[in-house]
């Protein structure tokens, strides 16, 4: 299967980046390619790219759409160790990163994944294909780490009464499907709190989130592509739920403050100064895209630029 991707956000991204003919520029989040073709068009002859994903049917896909393209570099990788992978490259410094965070429409679509609570698959989720999956979650974690994963993560209110009762499920046999993980979800939660949303959707969220480490692998790339950007660099990233863009907006305003002496001081201790300014606040989606993709609804983009 072709890893095929809809990018949410495309142009407003693309754009963000204010991207310098002939500078270097990482997309941390490769997929099939997408944005980095629009990043490649903006470069120029002396540009290079660095694409980066840790999915092994992603860096297939970067592999044959970059073939024999010099300014290009494909890494697989997860998008933390940005820090790691210049210093394997011998690059000091980048000009601009781009980060489309979450699970991809390939990802989602192929249903052996087991990202989807549409369809019935092995209970996997992992992005990068290799370590703990999502079956090793629900079938190994206690109760108590259960119900602060689908809690913390997924922002399900109904989050002690599923760990409750996926544990007394596995008490009869491992939990290895994802309609498996369905039905038990159902029984755990009211009627009526089934009727807002695929009653799963959350749990669901959760679970992927665990298995991928997806914001701490977050909060590791934020501080480290904020570090290697040279001045005027660009970040720009788009999140897909309020956790992601809470921490996005968060690092970024932490980013730009400057002093943090007491108010009543009269003058600054600190020696504190901005890092970084943002090139806007956010921007979301516009009803047409939504209207023409519905996964694109709760999507936000964000940008700083190093000073």
């Amino acid at each position: 299967m072709a890893f095929e991707h809809k990018s949410v956000l495309f142009r407003e991204a693309i754009d963000a980046l204010n991207i310098r003919p002939g500078g270097i520029y990482m997309d941390l989040t490769a997929g099939g390619g997408g944005h980095s073709a629009a990043i490649l068009d903006r470069l120029g002859d002396a540009g290079r790219l660095i694409c980066v994903d840790q999915d092994p049917d992603a860096i297939a896909a970067l592999s044959v759409r970059f073939s024999g393209e010099e300014r290009v570099t494909v890494v697989r990788r997860n998008f933390s160790e940005v820090q790691e992978i210049l210093n394997g490259l011998g690059i000091a410094g980048i000009d601009g990163a781009l980060m489309d965070i979450g699970v991809s429409s390939h990802q989602l679509d192929t249903p052996e994944r087991g990202f989807s609570f549409h369809s019935d698959a092995p209970l996997d989720m992992r992005m990068s294909q290799s370590g703990m999956s999502a079956a090793d979650v629900v079938n190994s974690y206690s109760e108590q780490d259960l119900r602060r994963v689908i809690r913390d993560y997924g922002e399900e209110r109904f989050a002690g009464r599923i760990a409750q009762e996926i544990v007394r499920q596995r008490r009869t046999g491992s939990i290895r499907t994802t309609f498996e993980l369905i039905d038990i979800i159902k029984r755990a939660m009211p009627a009526a709190a089934q009727r807002d949303g695929h009653p799963a959707r959350r749990t669901f969220q959760a679970i992927r989130i665990e298995v991928n480490d997806e914001l701490g692998a977050l909060s590791r790339a934020l501080d480290s592509v904020f570090d290697t950007l040279l001045p005027g660099g660009r970040l720009a990233v788009i999140t897909f739920h309020s956790l992601e863009d809470r921490m996005v907006k968060t690092r970024f305003a932490h980013f730009c403050e400057g002093c943090i002496c007491p108010k009543d001081f009269p003058v600054c201790v600190c020696g504190r100064t901005p890092r970084g300014e943002l090139a806007f606040k956010s921007r979301a989606p516009s009803q047409q895209e939504i209207a023409d993709n519905p996964r694109s609804r709760s999507a936000r983009l964000r940008c700083i630029i190093k000073l």
